[in-house]
């Protein structure tokens, strides 16, 4: 096999883009009507999913009253992507994955409405089933997402794209979790279930509308031959991480953002019990979550406008944004005041979305068209992993080891300055000589 990674492929541009940085994503949207598509798609489905979540922790802190019935669920959101990870690589590049999308979105939207009849079940394991088998539908949408944006956009737009669409998915989360509080506390939690699973179906009519030549998937055959078809396909993937090292480096970057994935569980801990609004811990779970969603908004437009497109920045940049996520949620951890945790929380989220977006957009434009499902599909798997071990890790110090939620918080910042240190090494290896 070719060590070397194949050009990302170009699609028909409309020009250059322009150097305003807020012209720059009004231009993406303008010129590329199939993007403009996978953009609204991503916002309509992820308003939703923010109303979702809210609802199901709020749901299970008032059935259990344990910290740890939220990182369950947590862990039941992510763990699944790990174990998923072979077979979705495998449909990622072996089917096409606009129709792989539109499935799984249908699939979603029909899973969501089952949670109204976990509200009345009185068993919280219907809960955990319903989000079980959701996640294994999302696990094979985002891989198959990741992996077309490069059919859809041109090479020189990957990073303002991604970067688009990590502000897109951080304003949802904003808005979302700032407003999936308030209706979940005045409206109850049957309104966001319903919201969340109508945003699946115009996320599917969207991604419906996009047209676009996918010259990666194959044609059917008989299901042993499928079968050790994918066998093989997973060998393969393996082996081309294996000879690319520079690929490999950037999966992992992305594993060590997923050890923040235990703040998923902490900000509801911190809402819920330390910084209540009016005594409702909803509202001050969906402030902080906004606040997490801004923060998330304006750390990949700042990373693009400083890094400028240049893989030697960009390679940097994701060093330093450890550093940063690890101070702040260490100031976070002291806060005295609700407004100062939300500041905390702000520039944290700065930090974490730049990793996110530099490291998308480097195994894009590093990785073969051919294998980039699987390469996304490990991508999506470690980092779920890490979410779902960060959150058990400390669900466990909080109910059975006795830590508080302000020394878990402390312990989450000194872990996240490690991944910073052991970048630097990579990063000089890797940067050497580029342009």
């Amino acid at each position: 096999m070719n060590s070397e990674p194949s050009p990302v492929p170009a699609t028909e541009s409309q020009g250059a883009l322009p150097s305003a940085l807020h012209l720059r994503y009004l231009w993406l949207l303008r010129s590329n009507g199939n993007f403009r598509r996978l953009w609204l798609a991503q916002l309509v489905s992820e308003m939703g999913d923010w109303f979702y979540m809210l609802a199901v922790y709020d749901l299970l802190l008032a059935r259990t009253h344990r910290g740890t019935a939220v990182s369950w669920a947590i862990i039941i959101q992510t763990l699944p992507w790990f174990f998923m990870t072979p077979f979705a690589g495998y449909v990622a590049d072996r089917f096409p994955r606009r129709t792989l999308m539109i499935a799984a979105d249908i699939f979603r939207g029909i899973i969501v409405l089952g949670m109204l009849l976990s509200v009345v079940a009185a068993d919280v394991r219907v809960i955990y089933l319903l989000l079980g088998v959701e996640v294994i539908f999302s696990s094979l949408f985002e891989p198959a997402r990741s992996a077309l944006l490069p059919n859809i956009v041109s090479g020189d737009e990957i990073l303002p794209a991604n970067a688009l669409s990590s502000s897109t998915w951080a304003f949802a989360l904003a808005m979302g979790a700032a407003l999936g509080g308030a209706v979940t506390a005045l409206m109850g939690r049957n309104f966001a279930f319903v919201a969340d699973s109508l945003s699946f179906f115009v996320s599917a009519f969207l991604i419906l509308r996009i047209h676009i030549r996918e010259t990666h998937a194959a044609p059917m055959r008989k299901l042993s031959e499928s079968f050790s078809e994918a066998i093989a396909s997973v060998l393969e993937g393996v082996a081309y991480l294996r000879e690319n090292g520079k690929v490999l480096t950037l999966v992992l970057a992305k594993t060590g953002i997923g050890l923040l994935g235990g703040s998923l569980m902490l900000l509801v801990i911190f809402g819920e019990r330390i910084f209540p609004v009016a005594g409702r811990g909803a509202l001050a779970v969906g402030l902080l979550y906004a606040a997490r969603g801004v923060g998330s908004g304006i750390g990949p437009l700042a990373g693009d406008r400083i890094t400028g497109g240049l893989e030697r920045r960009m390679w940097q940049s994701i060093g330093f944004s450890f550093f940063v996520i690890g101070v702040a949620y260490i100031a976070f951890s002291q806060a005295p005041s609700l407004l100062l945790a939300i500041l905390c929380i702000l520039v944290g989220h700065m930090g974490s979305s730049n990793v996110w977006v530099m490291t998308t957009s480097l195994l894009q434009l590093n990785t073969s068209d051919k294998v980039r499902g699987r390469v996304f599909s490990l991508d999506f798997g470690l980092f779920m992993l890490m979410i779902a071990v960060s959150n058990y890790v400390l669900g466990l110090g909080l109910d059975a080891w006795g830590f508080s939620a302000r020394q878990l918080a402390a312990g989450l910042g000194l872990v996240m300055i490690i991944p910073g240190i052991l970048w630097m090494p990579a990063a000089r290896r890797w940067t050497r000589g580029a342009a």
